[in-house]
């Protein structure tokens, strides 16, 4: 695996801002952008996956950026769990559920390789 010098050159980091940008987009439309809490949450979740990528690699430890992958991980999950909500509310339609869920689980994946990645090393 190719070594990186900062986090940005991460793909699984730069998947993750793309869709915490597609995430900010979405959540401001429509009755979406009102409901408060399902909203922030949502973004929130999105926030996480991309700052918990960069937060473990700054801990420039192989143990420590495992484990913050592992974080990501779980907001990936969490993001995924708020997208039925808005699903099921009619925020959001079938074709944008899928997308976003499916992009949630290629982070997951990405995020789980690299984690078992440097758990190895």
């Amino acid at each position: 695996m190719a070594t990186f010098k900062k986090f940005e050159d991460l793909e699984v980091w730069q998947k993750s801002r793309s869709l915490t940008k597609t995430i900010y987009a979405i959540t401001t439309q429509g009755r979406f952008a009102r409901d408060f809490s399902l909203r922030d949450q949502t973004r929130r979740c999105a926030v996480s996956t991309m700052a918990n990528i960069a937060e473990g690699f700054g801990r420039k430890s192989p143990k420590e950026f495992a484990l913050f992958l592992n974080y990501t991980h779980g907001s990936a999950a969490e993001l995924q769990s708020h997208l039925y909500i808005a699903l099921d509310l009619d925020y959001i339609d079938k074709s944008t559920f899928d997308k976003l869920y499916d992009e949630c689980e290629r982070i997951s994946k990405m995020s789980l390789r690299l984690q078992n990645y440097l758990r190895q090393s």
